[in-house]
């Protein structure tokens, strides 16, 4: 059997008259923030994806999603995450966990983990027990600390037999 870990890292910074999309869940900002972004720009799920890229080594989702293009324009990130589980499938390999942090001052995310790792799940082709989703604060330091913006850290394993 062979193993593959990847990581990824995003970050997008709180504006207003953005929805505030993370794991796919709609969130209210005690502030009234969301992310910015070309897409719907989902931290959580961008870094998943990026993480999943990295294993195969197929570059990041820029690379693959670009920006520039008018396609993913506010573009649902839980959408683009199945095209890159596609690219996982098409190359062989399966996800055996994947695991994240958010880095967020506020909201509290904690009674939205449940949901955000069931949606994950199932656009992954996986169970929640495969699907690790944390929070915390950066302690009111940096850019996140300072509600500037939300980030998120995320970690796969992938298995081809």
């Amino acid at each position: 059997m062979q193993l593959r870990i990847g990581n990824g890292y995003d970050i997008h910074r709180l504006v207003p008259g953005r929805p505030l999309i993370l794991g796919g869940v709609t969130l209210e900002h005690p502030a009234g923030l969301g992310l910015d972004g070309h897409s719907d720009a989902d931290v959580l799920v961008h870094a998943l994806m990026d993480a999943l890229l990295g294993a195969l080594s197929l570059g990041d989702i820029g690379r693959h999603f670009p920006p520039e293009d008018a396609r993913w324009k506010g573009a649902d990130s839980l959408e683009l995450l199945e095209k890159v589980m596609g690219l996982v499938r098409d190359a062989g390999w399966s996800v055996v966990n994947v695991d994240s942090v958010v880095v967020a001052e506020r909201p509290k995310l904690k009674p939205h983990i449940a949901p955000m790792r069931a949606g994950i799940a199932a656009r992954m082709g996986l169970s929640p027990e495969q699907v690790g989703v944390k929070a915390t604060t950066n302690e009111g330091l940096g850019p996140t600390g300072r509600e500037e913006g939300i980030a998120c850290h995320a970690v796969v394993l992938l298995q081809r037999p």
